[in-house]
Protein backbone atom coordinates (compact mmCIF):
# COMPACT_ATOMS: atom_id res chain seq x y z
CA UNK A 1 0.00 0.00 0.00
CA UNK A 2 1.18 3.52 -0.83
CA UNK A 3 1.58 5.89 2.11
CA UNK A 4 1.02 9.64 2.15
CA UNK A 5 1.36 12.30 4.81
CA UNK A 6 -1.02 15.25 4.48
CA UNK A 7 -0.04 18.45 6.24
CA UNK A 8 -1.52 21.92 6.57
CA UNK A 9 -3.03 24.03 9.30
CA UNK A 10 -3.59 27.28 11.14
CA UNK A 11 -6.90 28.04 9.41
CA UNK A 12 -9.67 25.92 7.90
CA UNK A 13 -8.52 27.03 4.44
CA UNK A 14 -5.29 25.10 4.98
CA UNK A 15 -7.20 21.94 5.90
CA UNK A 16 -10.36 21.67 3.77
CA UNK A 17 -8.52 20.91 0.47
CA UNK A 18 -6.76 18.05 2.28
CA UNK A 19 -10.16 16.81 3.44
CA UNK A 20 -11.45 17.07 -0.14
CA UNK A 21 -8.64 14.78 -1.32
CA UNK A 22 -9.11 12.05 1.31
CA UNK A 23 -11.83 9.98 -0.46
CA UNK A 24 -9.96 10.03 -3.79
CA UNK A 25 -6.63 9.12 -2.17
CA UNK A 26 -8.25 6.20 -0.32
CA UNK A 27 -9.81 5.05 -3.59
CA UNK A 28 -6.33 5.06 -5.14
CA UNK A 29 -4.97 2.84 -2.38
CA UNK A 30 -3.18 5.35 -0.18
CA UNK A 31 -2.71 4.81 3.55
CA UNK A 32 -3.18 8.35 4.87
CA UNK A 33 -1.50 10.05 7.84
CA UNK A 34 -1.78 13.70 8.94
CA UNK A 35 0.76 16.01 10.57
CA UNK A 36 -0.53 19.27 12.01
CA UNK A 37 0.01 21.47 15.02
CA UNK A 38 -0.79 20.36 18.55
CA UNK A 39 -3.58 22.86 19.13
CA UNK A 40 -4.65 24.19 15.69
CA UNK A 41 -8.09 23.87 14.09
CA UNK A 42 -6.73 21.08 11.87
CA UNK A 43 -6.62 18.70 14.86
CA UNK A 44 -10.36 19.13 15.38
CA UNK A 45 -11.25 18.90 11.68
CA UNK A 46 -9.16 15.81 10.93
CA UNK A 47 -10.45 14.19 14.11
CA UNK A 48 -13.70 13.52 12.25
CA UNK A 49 -11.89 11.09 9.92
CA UNK A 50 -10.36 7.69 10.58
CA UNK A 51 -6.83 8.97 9.98
CA UNK A 52 -3.83 8.92 12.35
CA UNK A 53 -3.10 12.50 13.48
CA UNK A 54 0.27 13.66 14.79
CA UNK A 55 0.70 17.05 16.45
CA UNK A 56 4.09 18.77 16.28
CA UNK A 57 5.43 22.04 17.65
CA UNK A 58 4.99 24.98 15.31
CA UNK A 59 5.81 28.66 15.25
CA UNK A 60 4.87 31.61 13.12
CA UNK A 61 7.17 33.92 11.17
CA UNK A 62 5.58 37.32 11.77
CA UNK A 63 6.14 40.58 9.91
CA UNK A 64 5.43 42.57 13.06
CA UNK A 65 6.84 42.77 16.57
CA UNK A 66 5.59 40.16 19.00
CA UNK A 67 7.27 38.69 22.04
CA UNK A 68 6.64 35.23 20.54
CA UNK A 69 9.12 36.12 17.78
CA UNK A 70 11.85 35.30 20.29
CA UNK A 71 10.51 31.83 21.16
CA UNK A 72 8.87 30.61 17.93
CA UNK A 73 12.18 29.81 16.14
CA UNK A 74 12.84 27.22 18.86
CA UNK A 75 9.34 25.78 18.35
CA UNK A 76 10.04 25.49 14.61
CA UNK A 77 13.31 23.65 15.28
CA UNK A 78 11.53 21.33 17.69
CA UNK A 79 8.81 20.77 15.07
CA UNK A 80 11.49 19.89 12.50
CA UNK A 81 12.94 17.27 14.85
CA UNK A 82 9.49 15.82 15.58
CA UNK A 83 8.56 15.75 11.87
CA UNK A 84 11.84 14.03 11.00
CA UNK A 85 11.14 11.24 13.53
CA UNK A 86 7.57 10.81 12.28
CA UNK A 87 8.66 10.57 8.64
CA UNK A 88 11.24 7.92 9.54
CA UNK A 89 8.53 5.98 11.40
CA UNK A 90 5.73 6.28 8.80
CA UNK A 91 7.98 5.93 5.73
CA UNK A 92 5.66 7.82 3.34
CA UNK A 93 5.98 7.65 -0.44
CA UNK A 94 4.91 11.27 -0.77
CA UNK A 95 3.97 14.37 1.25
CA UNK A 96 1.11 16.71 0.29
CA UNK A 97 1.38 20.14 1.87
CA UNK A 98 -1.50 22.63 1.80
CA UNK A 99 0.24 25.50 3.59
CA UNK A 100 0.43 27.18 6.97
CA UNK A 101 3.55 27.45 9.11
CA UNK A 102 3.21 23.94 10.54
CA UNK A 103 4.07 22.60 7.06
CA UNK A 104 7.53 24.18 6.87
CA UNK A 105 9.30 21.75 9.26
CA UNK A 106 7.43 18.81 7.68
CA UNK A 107 8.44 19.66 4.11
CA UNK A 108 12.03 20.47 5.08
CA UNK A 109 12.37 17.21 7.03
CA UNK A 110 10.86 15.23 4.13
CA UNK A 111 13.21 16.83 1.63
CA UNK A 112 16.17 15.96 3.83
CA UNK A 113 15.04 12.32 3.73
CA UNK A 114 14.41 12.47 -0.04
CA UNK A 115 10.64 12.05 0.22
CA UNK A 116 8.91 13.89 -2.67
CA UNK A 117 6.66 16.79 -1.66
CA UNK A 118 3.69 18.18 -3.58
CA UNK A 119 2.60 21.68 -2.52
CA UNK A 120 -0.67 23.48 -3.15
CA UNK A 121 -0.91 27.28 -3.31
CA UNK A 122 -4.44 28.67 -3.16
CA UNK A 123 -3.68 32.38 -3.43
CA UNK A 124 -2.53 34.41 -6.40
CA UNK A 125 0.87 35.06 -4.81
CA UNK A 126 2.48 32.33 -2.65
CA UNK A 127 2.42 32.81 1.11
CA UNK A 128 5.59 32.89 3.18
CA UNK A 129 5.27 29.28 4.34
CA UNK A 130 4.96 27.99 0.78
CA UNK A 131 7.75 30.28 -0.45
CA UNK A 132 10.04 28.65 2.11
CA UNK A 133 8.91 25.20 0.93
CA UNK A 134 9.08 25.73 -2.85
CA UNK A 135 12.81 24.86 -3.18
CA UNK A 136 12.09 21.50 -1.50
CA UNK A 137 9.02 20.69 -3.61
CA UNK A 138 8.74 18.12 -6.38
CA UNK A 139 5.58 19.75 -7.78
CA UNK A 140 3.46 22.80 -6.96
CA UNK A 141 -0.27 23.00 -7.66
CA UNK A 142 -1.79 26.45 -8.25
CA UNK A 143 -5.31 27.78 -7.96
CA UNK A 144 -5.12 30.89 -10.19
CA UNK A 145 -3.46 31.30 -13.61
CA UNK A 146 -1.73 34.42 -12.24
CA UNK A 147 0.06 32.27 -9.65
CA UNK A 148 2.13 30.46 -12.29
CA UNK A 149 4.17 33.65 -12.80
CA UNK A 150 5.52 33.26 -9.25
CA UNK A 151 6.48 29.57 -9.52
CA UNK A 152 9.32 27.57 -11.13
CA UNK A 153 8.02 26.55 -14.57
CA UNK A 154 9.25 22.98 -14.30
CA UNK A 155 7.31 22.43 -11.05
CA UNK A 156 4.11 24.41 -11.59
CA UNK A 157 0.70 22.91 -12.42
CA UNK A 158 -2.60 24.78 -12.77
CA UNK A 159 -5.13 22.57 -10.97
CA UNK A 160 -7.63 24.78 -9.17
CA UNK A 161 -8.56 24.07 -5.55
CA UNK A 162 -9.86 20.66 -4.41
CA UNK A 163 -13.52 21.00 -3.43
CA UNK A 164 -15.14 18.65 -0.92
CA UNK A 165 -17.61 16.43 -2.78
CA UNK A 166 -20.17 16.61 0.03
CA UNK A 167 -20.64 20.34 -0.64
CA UNK A 168 -22.45 19.39 -3.85
CA UNK A 169 -24.99 17.19 -2.03
CA UNK A 170 -26.53 19.84 0.23
CA UNK A 171 -30.24 19.77 1.03
CA UNK A 172 -31.94 23.18 1.22
CA UNK A 173 -34.87 21.96 3.31
CA UNK A 174 -32.54 20.20 5.76
CA UNK A 175 -30.55 23.43 6.09
CA UNK A 176 -33.68 25.46 6.77
CA UNK A 177 -34.87 22.91 9.33
CA UNK A 178 -31.46 22.89 11.06
CA UNK A 179 -31.74 26.67 11.53
CA UNK A 180 -35.44 26.69 12.34
CA UNK A 181 -36.15 28.85 9.27
CA UNK A 182 -39.15 29.01 6.94
CA UNK A 183 -39.00 28.30 3.19
CA UNK A 184 -40.79 31.49 2.15
CA UNK A 185 -38.07 34.03 3.04
CA UNK A 186 -34.62 34.33 1.38
CA UNK A 187 -31.51 33.38 3.34
CA UNK A 188 -28.14 35.14 3.62
CA UNK A 189 -25.18 33.08 4.84
CA UNK A 190 -22.43 35.13 6.52
CA UNK A 191 -19.01 33.46 6.74
CA UNK A 192 -16.40 35.38 8.73
CA UNK A 193 -13.68 32.74 8.31
CA UNK A 194 -12.75 29.94 10.75
CA UNK A 195 -11.14 32.46 13.12
CA UNK A 196 -13.99 34.93 12.75
CA UNK A 197 -13.97 38.56 11.64
CA UNK A 198 -14.83 41.26 14.15
CA UNK A 199 -15.37 43.86 11.39
CA UNK A 200 -17.71 41.66 9.35
CA UNK A 201 -19.58 40.48 12.45
CA UNK A 202 -20.11 44.04 13.67
CA UNK A 203 -21.27 45.32 10.27
CA UNK A 204 -23.83 42.53 9.92
CA UNK A 205 -25.15 42.87 13.46
CA UNK A 206 -25.44 46.67 13.08
CA UNK A 207 -28.04 46.26 10.31
CA UNK A 208 -29.65 43.09 11.63
CA UNK A 209 -33.09 44.68 12.30
CA UNK A 210 -33.29 45.96 8.69
CA UNK A 211 -32.04 42.67 7.27
CA UNK A 212 -34.56 40.60 9.20
CA UNK A 213 -37.42 42.51 7.60
CA UNK A 214 -36.66 40.75 4.31
CA UNK A 215 -34.10 37.98 4.99
CA UNK A 216 -33.19 35.16 7.35
CA UNK A 217 -29.54 35.22 8.47
CA UNK A 218 -27.16 32.32 9.12
CA UNK A 219 -24.07 33.78 10.79
CA UNK A 220 -20.86 31.72 11.05
CA UNK A 221 -19.07 34.19 13.28
CA UNK A 222 -15.91 32.33 14.38
CA UNK A 223 -14.53 30.93 17.61
CA UNK A 224 -15.64 32.84 20.73
CA UNK A 225 -17.46 35.42 18.55
CA UNK A 226 -21.09 34.54 19.39
CA UNK A 227 -23.14 37.46 20.76
CA UNK A 228 -25.22 36.06 23.67
CA UNK A 229 -27.60 39.04 23.53
CA UNK A 230 -28.76 37.95 20.05
CA UNK A 231 -29.40 34.31 20.90
CA UNK A 232 -33.02 33.41 20.15
CA UNK A 233 -33.60 36.29 17.73
CA UNK A 234 -36.27 35.11 15.24
CA UNK A 235 -34.80 34.65 11.75
CA UNK A 236 -31.18 34.86 13.00
CA UNK A 237 -28.88 32.01 14.05
CA UNK A 238 -25.20 32.18 14.91
CA UNK A 239 -22.60 29.43 15.10
CA UNK A 240 -18.87 29.52 15.80
CA UNK A 241 -18.15 27.04 13.03
CA UNK A 242 -20.11 24.43 11.08
CA UNK A 243 -18.70 21.38 9.34
CA UNK A 244 -21.17 18.50 9.01
CA UNK A 245 -24.19 20.65 8.06
CA UNK A 246 -22.30 23.20 5.95
CA UNK A 247 -23.43 21.74 2.62
CA UNK A 248 -27.07 22.05 3.71
CA UNK A 249 -26.56 25.64 4.89
CA UNK A 250 -24.90 26.58 1.60
CA UNK A 251 -27.76 25.02 -0.35
CA UNK A 252 -30.25 26.96 1.79
CA UNK A 253 -28.45 30.27 1.18
CA UNK A 254 -29.63 32.55 -1.62
CA UNK A 255 -26.33 34.42 -1.44
CA UNK A 256 -23.26 34.64 0.78
CA UNK A 257 -21.24 37.34 2.56
CA UNK A 258 -17.67 36.10 3.04
CA UNK A 259 -14.02 36.85 3.53
CA UNK A 260 -11.98 36.20 0.39
CA UNK A 261 -9.86 33.21 1.36
CA UNK A 262 -9.06 31.32 -1.82
CA UNK A 263 -10.59 27.99 -0.84
CA UNK A 264 -13.79 29.56 0.45
CA UNK A 265 -14.39 31.61 -2.70
CA UNK A 266 -13.59 28.66 -4.97
CA UNK A 267 -16.28 26.68 -3.17
CA UNK A 268 -18.73 29.54 -3.78
CA UNK A 269 -17.74 29.54 -7.46
CA UNK A 270 -18.23 25.78 -7.78
CA UNK A 271 -21.66 26.05 -6.15
CA UNK A 272 -22.62 29.12 -8.23
CA UNK A 273 -23.47 31.15 -5.12
CA UNK A 274 -23.79 34.94 -5.62
CA UNK A 275 -21.57 36.58 -3.05
CA UNK A 276 -20.23 39.71 -1.42
CA UNK A 277 -16.53 39.48 -0.58
CA UNK A 278 -14.88 41.54 2.16
CA UNK A 279 -11.15 40.73 1.90
CA UNK A 280 -8.78 41.18 4.82
CA UNK A 281 -7.07 44.57 4.68
CA UNK A 282 -3.34 45.07 4.15
CA UNK A 283 -3.08 46.00 7.81
CA UNK A 284 -4.18 42.51 8.83
CA UNK A 285 -2.67 40.43 6.00
CA UNK A 286 -0.16 40.32 3.18
CA UNK A 287 -2.91 41.30 0.72
CA UNK A 288 -3.65 37.88 -0.77
CA UNK A 289 -7.39 38.14 -0.14
CA UNK A 290 -7.47 41.53 -1.87
CA UNK A 291 -5.94 39.97 -5.00
CA UNK A 292 -8.26 36.96 -4.82
CA UNK A 293 -11.31 39.19 -4.56
CA UNK A 294 -10.14 41.46 -7.39
CA UNK A 295 -9.75 38.44 -9.68
CA UNK A 296 -13.27 37.21 -8.87
CA UNK A 297 -14.75 40.69 -9.28
CA UNK A 298 -13.07 41.07 -12.68
CA UNK A 299 -14.56 37.76 -13.83
CA UNK A 300 -18.04 38.82 -12.70
CA UNK A 301 -18.31 36.28 -9.88
CA UNK A 302 -18.39 38.61 -6.87
CA UNK A 303 -19.28 42.02 -5.45
CA UNK A 304 -16.32 43.34 -3.43
CA UNK A 305 -16.20 45.75 -0.48
CA UNK A 306 -12.77 46.83 0.79
CA UNK A 307 -12.55 46.39 4.55
CA UNK A 308 -11.56 50.03 5.09
CA UNK A 309 -14.75 51.03 3.21
CA UNK A 310 -17.00 48.65 5.15
CA UNK A 311 -19.88 50.41 6.88
CA UNK A 312 -23.38 49.21 7.68
CA UNK A 313 -24.75 51.51 4.95
CA UNK A 314 -22.24 50.21 2.36
CA UNK A 315 -23.06 46.62 3.25
CA UNK A 316 -26.78 47.29 2.95
CA UNK A 317 -26.27 48.79 -0.53
CA UNK A 318 -24.20 45.76 -1.58
CA UNK A 319 -26.84 43.30 -0.34
CA UNK A 320 -29.54 45.14 -2.29
CA UNK A 321 -27.40 45.18 -5.46
CA UNK A 322 -26.45 41.49 -5.32
CA UNK A 323 -30.02 40.47 -4.58
CA UNK A 324 -31.20 42.40 -7.66
CA UNK A 325 -28.42 41.06 -9.93
CA UNK A 326 -28.03 37.53 -8.52
CA UNK A 327 -28.94 35.84 -11.81
CA UNK A 328 -26.13 37.69 -13.60
CA UNK A 329 -23.62 36.46 -11.01
CA UNK A 330 -24.92 32.89 -11.29
CA UNK A 331 -24.65 32.92 -15.09
CA UNK A 332 -21.06 34.21 -14.96
CA UNK A 333 -20.08 31.45 -12.54
CA UNK A 334 -21.83 28.75 -14.56
CA UNK A 335 -19.90 29.88 -17.66
CA UNK A 336 -16.52 29.58 -15.93
CA UNK A 337 -14.18 26.65 -16.55
CA UNK A 338 -14.22 25.06 -13.11
CA UNK A 339 -11.61 22.31 -13.26
CA UNK A 340 -11.80 18.94 -11.54
CA UNK A 341 -9.08 19.81 -9.07
CA UNK A 342 -9.43 16.69 -6.92
CA UNK A 343 -8.57 14.42 -9.88
CA UNK A 344 -5.79 16.68 -11.17
CA UNK A 345 -4.07 17.03 -7.77
CA UNK A 346 -4.45 13.30 -7.03
CA UNK A 347 -2.82 12.50 -10.40
CA UNK A 348 0.18 14.68 -9.51
CA UNK A 349 0.43 13.06 -6.06
CA UNK A 350 0.21 9.60 -7.65
CA UNK A 351 3.00 10.45 -10.09
CA UNK A 352 5.26 11.72 -7.29
CA UNK A 353 4.56 8.60 -5.20
CA UNK A 354 5.37 6.34 -8.15
CA UNK A 355 8.70 8.12 -8.67
CA UNK A 356 9.44 7.57 -4.98
CA UNK A 357 8.53 3.88 -5.18
CA UNK A 358 10.60 3.37 -8.35
CA UNK A 359 13.65 5.00 -6.77
CA UNK A 360 13.31 2.68 -3.71
CA UNK A 361 13.15 -0.34 -6.01
CA UNK A 362 16.30 0.81 -7.79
Amino acid sequence: MKRIILTGGGTAGHVTPNIALIPELKKRGFEIHYIGSKTGIEKELIGNFDIPYYGISSGKLRRYFDVKNFTDPFRILKGYSEAKKLIKKIKPDVIFSKGGFVTVPVVKAASRQKVPCVLHESDISPGLANRLCIPSATAICANFPETLEHLPKDKAHLTGSPIRSELFSGNRLAGLEFCGFSADKPVILVIGGSLGSVRVNEAVRAILPQLLEKYQIIHLCGKDKIDPSLQGTPGYVQYEYIQKELSDLLDAADFVISRAGANAICELLALHKPNILIPLSLEASRGDQILNAASFEKQGFSYVIKEEELTSERLMEAISYVDTHKDEYKNAMKASNQQNAVQLVADIIDKAAKLSTDSKDD
